[in-house]
């Protein structure tokens, strides 16, 4: 048997015993996961050089490199992340709906485990953190396989992880890490561990997430890539412009809420652009815009290249942003249902009418009105992080804390009765 399917099978077996745990030992589970990772921060520091070093040397790019780095304040965070995590009300047990029945029959539906829960992940160690503490915290078990790249970090971090599981008395196995060769055999494994696995979530690149969505025959809850855009309204403040899209584009280009798309209104093309061009410039964006946004780059003195159809529906992952000039608000709703991915998007702008026309018209799972994509995140919900960002619309939307891997069982209480 693959070591994905024998790893699967023993996070199958230790499922039943996180399910039925009490919520007090899988909070403190999860807790001393953050407490171990404080302890062993110099450890899995450099762990973390030592991927970075092989990455750098295999030329990966500068947005990618600094998703795969960790430091102590990241460590820190991550830590933070946990226990934060730890102090959730527990998602199992949850009653949604109830009723006794004529017969005196008494039906709840009740919030349980999904039971083994499987995330193919690239470059992202800190997905293994997030990924423990959610799926300990709605009693699940989880098989993880991050990128080659991130190998070292991922495997000082499960050890953290498998130790707390330990200390607290609960089974190690319910946390696997599973290694893969250059052929990707064990991905192809995971993707068809069917009556081993409950969930597949593939974080990545589109790459990544086109291969889970048409070769799992597992369920899959997809995170999709983020081609999110920012719509300037003709009456957006440009202070408030200048800082919104700065922030979108230039904090983290390497990240999936990162905006990588500007459309702006073009009668108020003057007015908007130039002082936003002149910033994203100044932070070494490169551009590329339709004819009326070269035109007005020009005249700013902003270097812009030519945009082609597939820029419209690129996520860049760098430090590059298309423009597009639309009509109105209308047409800036329909340029980005066609080209955007479903994850986040945004509008400024000063007049309510305008807000609320592309909140309620714009197809994604987060929608913005004056405020930057970057904030899609679980931490920044108050989830406690995440285990994805979903861009479908079965079961879970959006940023997925844990009761997003819960599903639901009908309980059912009688003392005798038939039909």
């Amino acid at each position: 048997m693959s070591e994905a399917r024998t790893k699967a099978g023993l996070a199958r077996a230790a499922s039943h015993a996180l399910g039925r745990a009490a919520a007090a030992k899988r909070s403190a589970a999860i807790a001393v996961a953050a407490r171990l990772i404080r302890e062993r921060t110099d450890a899995i520091v450099a762990a973390n050089a030592r991927d970075m070093e092989r990455s750098r040397k295999a030329g990966m790019p500068a947005p990618l490199l600094d998703r795969l780095m960790l430091d102590a304040k990241r460590l820190d965070g991550i830590a933070s992340s946990l226990e934060e995590i730890s102090r959730q009300d527990d998602p199992l047990g949850c009653v949604s709906w109830g009723r006794t029945l004529d017969s005196g029959v008494r039906v709840e539906r009740v919030s349980v485990p999904m039971g083994v829960v499987a995330m193919i992940y690239e470059a992202r160690p800190n997905v293994t953190a997030d990924a423990f503490g959610l799926c300990v915290r709605s009693g699940n078990a989880c098989v993880l396989k991050g990128g080659s790249a991130a190998r070292e970090s991922c495997l000082a971090l499960v050890a953290c992880c498998r130790d707390a599981l330990v200390e607290v008395g609960l089974p190690a196995d319910a946390v696997q890490y599973v290694d893969d060769d250059v052929e990707h055999t064990q991905t192809s494994e995971l993707v068809h561990a069917t009556g081993l696995v409950d969930v597949l979530i593939p974080r990545g690149g589109a790459s990544l997430i086109r291969y889970c969505v048409e070769n799992a025959t597992v369920p899959v809850i997809e995170t999709g890539t983020g081609n999110c855009h920012i719509y300037l309204h003709r009456d957006a403040n440009v202070e408030k412009t200048v800082n919104i899209v700065v922030n979108a584009k230039c904090s983290r280009p390497g990240v999936c809420n990162a905006a990588e798309s500007l459309l702006v209104d073009a009668c108020a093309a003057e007015k908007l652009l130039p002082p936003v061009l002149c910033a994203l410039h100044a932070h070494g964006v490169e551009l590329v815009g339709d004819e009326l946004s070269r035109r007005v780059a020009a005249e700013t003195q902003v270097p812009m290249g030519v945009a082609t159809e597939d820029d419209w529906g690129r996520e860049y992952l760098d430090l590059k942003m298309s423009v597009k000039c639309v009509e109105d608000v209308v047409q800036a709703i329909e340029h980005v249902n066609r080209y955007g991915t479903g994850h986040s998007e945004a509008i400024v702008s000063d007049s309510y009418e305008a807000c609320e026309a592309f909140l309620a018209g714009v197809d994604a799972a987060v929608v913005y009105a004056n405020a930057s994509t970057r904030s899609t995140d679980g931490g920044v919900f108050g989830l406690g992080g995440e285990i994805g960002i979903s861009t479908q619309k079965l079961h879970a939307r959006g940023p997925m804390g844990a009761s997003a891997l819960t599903t639901t069982k009908y309980v059912v209480r009688g003392d005798g009765q038939v039909r």
